[in-house]
C-alpha cells in the first residue's frame, strides 16, 4: 500500500509535516480497499469529487448566495455554486435548489425552520420502524422543539400503514408531514402522501437522503413532482461529497434560502459545493443510470441470498439499495452479528426491525446496503458469496474462523480495487 495508489503529490508534504495524520489516511484507504463496505449510507466518491474537496475553494468564505455575498472576491465560487444549482434543478426537474447545507441533518433543520415554529405538530416515521433522528427522536432537536407524532408500518406486511397515517393526520392536523427513512427497504407511495397532505393542509416534506441517488439514476420514482420540499444528503447512493441539499417548489424558494442562510448556518463549504456539482454532473450520465439500477439488482440478490442462509428479509425483500434483515433465526442478536462481521472484515450495522423485542443497542436485525460494492463493480454472483460470508461470520464465535473469513473477504475485494487507476 503506497501513496501512489491514490494520494497526489501533496501527500509527500503531508507525510513530512504530519506523519501521524498521513498514516491515518493510508490506513483508512487500506481499510476501505480490503474490507467489504456494506453500510447502506456509505459509498466511494470519484477522484474528481475528491479533487474538488481538496481544492483552494476551501479557502474562500462565501456567506450569502451567488451575486449577493457578504464578502467580496466571490466571483469564482459563485460560478461553482451556480453550476451546482442548475445541475440539481436539471437532474431532478426541480423549481429551486439550495446546495449549501453542510449535512442532511442541517438540511432538515432548515426545512423545519422554513415551515414550522417550535411547538408545531409534525408527522414523521417512527424511529423503530425506520425513521431518522431528525424525525422526532427525543434526544434530537426535532423531538425537543416540536410535537412530533409518529406513524409506522403494519405488523403483517411491514409496509407503511397509510390508513394510520391518514387517521393521525386528520386527528392531529400537522403543519407538516415527513416521509422518508433510514431503514425502510420499500418504496414510498408519494401520491398517497400528497393526497393526505392536501386533505389536512400540511406541507409535504420528503427526506430522500437514502434513496435520492436512485431517483437521480431514474431507477425509482421521484418525489419531486409531489413534494413541497425534498431534503437529502449528497453522499450515499448519490456518490457525492458528504453534505446536504434541498429542492423546493418555486413558492417556497425564498423561505428555504432564508432558513439555510442566515437562519441555520453561515458560510457554505465551497469546496464541498464544488464537489456536489461534480457529482451531479456524473449522475446525469448513462453510466450512472446503469449503476443506480445495478445497486437495486445487487441489493435484491443479496437479500434473496441471505434468506437462503436462513435469515428473514423485512417486508419480504427490497425495492431499494438496502435490505433490513431479521436474524433471530440464527440465534444471534444484531449487536453480536455486527461485532462478528466486523472481525471478519465485513462492515455492516446492527439495526432494529419493526416491533423489535430487543433494545435499540442490541437489536434483532442487521442492515446491509450495496452502493459501495456496486461502485467497485461487484454483481449478483458476488452478492451470493457475500451472503455466505455474512452467514458464516454471524454463526461463528471462533476467532480463527473469523480470521479465515476475513482472508476470504480480502481475496474478494482484491479483485475489485478502488482508486486503482
Amino acid at each position: 500500500m503506497t501513496k501512489d495508489i491514490f494520494y497526489g503529490p501533496d501527500f509527500d508534504l503531508l507525510s513530512k509535516q504530519d506523519p501521524e495524520i498521513s498514516s491515518v489516511l493510508l490506513s483508512e484507504l487500506k481499510r476501505q480497499q480490503t474490507n467489504l463496505q456494506l453500510i447502506a449510507s456509505e459509498n466511494f466518491t470519484s477522484r474528481a469529487v475528491l479533487a474538488a474537496l481538496g481544492s483552494t475553494l476551501s479557502n474562500k468564505y462565501a456567506e450569502g448566495y451567488p451575486g449577493k455575498r457578504y464578502y467580496c472576491g466571490c466571483e469564482e465560487v459563485d460560478k461553482a455554486e451556480n453550476l451546482a444549482i442548475e445541475r440539481a434543478k436539471s437532474l431532478f426537474g426541480a423549481d429551486h435548489a439550495n446546495v449549501q447545507p453542510h449535512s442532511g441533518a442541517s438540511a432538515n433543520i432548515a426545512v423545519y425552520q422554513a415551515f414550522t415554529k417550535p411547538g408545531d405538530t409534525v408527522l414523521a416515521m417512527s424511529l423503530p420502524h425506520g425513521g431518522h433522528l431528525t424525525h422526532g427522536s427525543p434526544v434530537n432537536f426535532s423531538g425537543k422543539w416540536f410535537n412530533v407524532v409518529s406513524y409506522g408500518v403494519r405488523q403483517d406486511t411491514e409496509l407503511i400503514d397509510y390508513d394510520e397515517l391518514r387517521d393521525l393526520a386528520i386527528a392531529n392536523k400537522p403543519k407538516m408531514i415527513c416521509s422518508g427513512a433510514t431503514a425502510y427497504p420499500s418504496l414510498v407511495d408519494f401520491e398517497k402522501v400528497r393526497a393526505i397532505c392536501d386533505e389536512v393542509g400540511a406541507i409535504m416534506w420528503v427526506d430522500a437522503a437514502h434513496f435520492i441517488g436512485l431517483v437521480a439514476g431514474k431507477a425509482i420514482p421521484s418525489p419531486v413532482p409531489y413534494a413541497d420540499v425534498v431534503s437529502f444528503t449528497t453522499h450515499k447512493v448519490l456518490r457525492g461529497p458528504r453534505g446536504g441539499m434541498i429542492l423546493a417548489k418555486e413558492a417556497h424558494a425564498a423561505a428555504i434560502d432564508k432558513a439555510v442562510f442566515p437562519g441555520m448556518q453561515g458560510g457554505p463549504i465551497m469546496s464541498a459545493v464544488a464537489g456536489k456539482a461534480v457529482a451531479l454532473k456524473e449522475c446525469a450520465t448513462p453510466e450512472y443510470q446503469k449503476y443506480a439500477k445495478d445497486v437495486i439488482v445487487n441489493a435484491q440478490a443479496l437479500c434473496t441470498a441471505l434468506e437462503g442462509e436462513g435469515m428473514r428479509a423485512v417486508s419480504g425483500g427490497t425495492q431499494t439499495h438496502l435490505a433490513l434483515i431479521d436474524i433471530r433465526g440464527t440465534g444471534v442478536n444484531g449487536k453480536v452479528a455486527d461485532e462478528r462481521c466486523g472481525n471478519a472484515g465485513i462492515v455492516l450495522n446492527k439495526n432494529s426491525i419493526p416491533f423489535d423485542p430487543e433494545k435499540p443497542g442490541i437489536t434483532s436485525g442487521i442492515r446491509v446496503g450495496t452502493p459501495a460494492t456496486t461502485t467497485q463493480g461487484m454483481g449478483v454472483e458476488e452478492m451470493k458469496i457475500i451472503a455466505s460470508l455474512i452467514s458464516r461470520a454471524i454463526r461463528s464465535e471462533d476467532p480463527s474462523v473469523l480470521a479465515g473469513i476475513k482472508s476470504e473477504v480480502h481475496a474478494l475485494t482484491s479483485k475489485f480495487p478502488i482508486y486503482n487507476a
